[in-house]
Order: structure tokens, then sequence, then C-alpha cells
């Protein structure tokens, strides 16, 4: 079995050596570039992992909505793959707006979905056993939209899930079968929700592999957007961090190392970073005031992509 301090460890102890793995794999094997029909221009996104700053990936699904642009293909870590999925569902920003801030902001409607299923499967999410508290897949099963599929090949998007090999140490890419456990699996962040069993892999979060996955979906459209969340710590004030806040300070660096590595070698021609470093991985009261200051990222993302799709020189690869 493994145990949690395993897990906790696990990224600290590997986040170089799995991230100059991707790095030499993905120079090794970069697709070329399509757009569908001759002359047709395609955007791809990827949203990146961020735990609660995930929230601020819907201002940028709002401003596709406002464009009119719908991705070509969406790629999610983490909080990421859980807003695309949503998504990718049919849902627009605007109504996956309203339902995290019900879900969040209002917490009798968190109790609610929980303790109105039914009672094993409420009391099958958590475990105090075991390598984490709470079940990944059992949870988002009780609180994800209803509009949510069980299968990727129901979804109205293609959708690409990332998901980190545990004893591999290496990116598993989830985009056909049952979603929830592709969710569940790049959401197991180590100690909170549990490692996720798959074909004889223990998988965990995907953002110790590839925190903001553009280079999945590179190729694969004429243009590429990115949202980087893993942005810079939280200042809690004059008093030192708690163990707690060490030791997810110091997951946070690894992967916005991993971040920063992988753009050097493989940059998508509009990269988004909200701001919202100001708040804590665990911060999903605070719905609001994440997405209050996410919402300039928006008229950046409106900006970029008509600079983009205007462009008279047609698609490019900034060198």
């Amino acid at each position: 079995m493994v145990r949690r301090r395993d897990l906790l460890c696990f990224g600290m102890a590997s986040a170089a050596s799995i991230a100059g793995t991707q790095m030499a794999r993905a120079q090794a094997a970069k697709p070329s570039k399509r757009g569908g029909e001759a002359g047709s221009v395609s955007v791809a996104l990827a949203l990146g992992g961020g735990a609660a700053r995930g929230i601020a990936h819907i201002p940028i699904l709002e401003a596709f909505d406002e464009l009119g642009i719908k991705p070509s293909v969406i790629a999610g870590t983490s909080i990421g793959s859980i807003m695309g999925a949503c998504y990718a569902s049919g849902l627009s920003g605007r109504e996956l707006r309203q339902f995290v801030v019900e879900l969040f902001e209002k917490r009798s409607e968190l109790l609610r979905r929980l303790f109105a299923a039914p009672s094993g499967s409420w009391a099958s999410i958590f475990q105090f056993s075991t390598s984490a508290l709470i079940k990944a897949d059992h949870l988002f099963k009780l609180i994800l939209p209803a509009q949510v599929p069980d299968r990727f090949e129901d979804l109205e998007l293609p959708l690409k899930v990332v998901a980190t090999d545990f004893f591999d140490q290496s990116q598993i890419i989830f985009e056909s079968g049952r979603l929830l456990p592709a969710i569940g699996a790049s959401s197991a962040l180590p100690g909170l929700l549990s490692p996720v069993e798959h074909s004889g892999r223990l998988l965990i979060d995907g953002g110790f592999v590839n925190p903001t996955p553009s280079d999945v979906i590179e190729g694969f459209a004429s243009y590429t957007v990115a949202v980087d969340l893993t942005g810079h710590q939280v200042r809690p004030g004059p008093s030192l961090p708690n163990a707690i806040e060490m030791l997810t300070g110091a997951t946070q660096i690894a992967l916005h190392t991993i971040a920063q590595s992988k753009l050097v070698h493989m940059r998508p021609d509009l990269l988004i970073t909200p701001s919202v470093h100001d708040f804590d991985s665990m911060d999903f009261y605070k719905t609001k005031e994440i997405l209050a200051a996410a919402e300039p990222a928006k008229e950046v993302v409106k900006r970029g992509l008509d600079q983009l799709l205007n462009s008279k020189a047609g698609p490019t690869r900034p060198k």
C-alpha cells in the first residue's frame, strides 16, 4: 500500500527528473500543425492546474463565448481538467460561473449535494486509513454538473486530460473512455485526494508532469492558447508559514518550475496568466474574489485572439 507520506514526498523528490524527461519527449515528438479544412483557422485551449486558482479559468471561457469561438480541442490538468470537462460538455462560461458560485459561495449547496446522495455513496468519498482523505472520482461524481457525461465520446468538444503515473513518473493522457476516473486521477493531489488505479497504473495529479499542458495540444489547431496558474506564492504576513503551508508552497514552487521550463522549449501562441497569486490553493470559498481578480484576463484573451485570428500573415509560431 502506498503511504500518504510517500505521495506527499513525490512532488518534491522527482519534479526535476520528470520535467527533464517530459521536455526531452516533447522535443523528440513535436507534431505538425494542422488547422482542419484548408483555409480554416482553429484554436486549441490548455487549462492549467492550480486548485482554487482554477476558478480563474471561467472568465477565459467567457471570453471565448463572447467572441463566438469554440476551441477545436481542450487540454486540462487538475482543476483545468474539471473546468475543461464542464465546458466541453456544453456549459457556457456564464453557466459555469453560476454553478461554481452557487456551489462554493453558498455552502448549503455543497452540503446538499453531499448529504442528498445515498448514504453509501456519501460515505464512500471519505477514507481515513489509506493514502488520502477523499476518493477523488467519487467526490466529483457527486458535485459535478449533471450535464457532464460519463464518457469522453459524449462530450461536445474533444478533451485531453493529463495525469501522472506515480511509479513510472510519466505523463498519462486520457482522451477516450470513462471521464470521471480521468478527472479524478488528474486532480488527485497527494495527501488530500486519493490516487486512482487504472489499467495497472497508480495515477496522481497531472500537475507533477504538466501543470500547463499546452504541448499536449500543440499541432492540433492553427493557434494554441494556454492559461498558466502556477504564479507566485501567497505571502501570509509577518509570521513564518506553518508546516502545511510550507509543504504546499514548496510543491507550488516545483510545479511553477516545471511549467516555466516547458515554456522555454514550447511556447503557446497566447499565454494567459491571471492575477490570482494572492489566493491560496484551498481558497475555494473565495470564489467571487478569484473571479474578480481574473476578470482583466478576459480582455487580454479577447485582444490576443483578435490579433491572432486577424493577422494578415496567417498562423505562425513565435521563435
